[in-house]
């Protein structure tokens, strides 16, 4: 029997973008901000829907935290600073 070794069918540029879409955007709860702020700055910096973010901020309200992004690390990151900056919690995950 002549089994081949697995090669992936993507160049090696290729999968490395696959790979850096892996991130997530993680939003904290905090006991210091409203639901209305944070689904307006869902809505400003993640392009969230009103509906999807209003979902995300009572899953963070109820879990502590809610994953509210993925995708590459650079387009996640200005996102994290953001919200950072309207002085919420997040982090980003790979």
């Amino acid at each position: 029997m002549n089994e081949k070794p697995y090669t992936s069918p993507l160049p090696d540029d290729e999968a490395a973008v696959l790979e850096d879409s892996g991130c997530s955007l993680v939003l904290y709860n905090d006991d210091v901000h409203t639901f209305d702020y944070v689904i307006k700055a869902l809505v400003d910096i993640c392009r969230h829907t009103v509906e999807q973010a209003e979902q995300c901020a009572i899953l963070v309200h109820c879990h502590g935290k809610c994953t509210v992004k993925q995708g590459a690390y650079s387009d996640l990151l200005p996102m994290h600073s953001a919200l950072l900056d309207k002085q919420l919690t997040s982090e980003i995950q790979e």
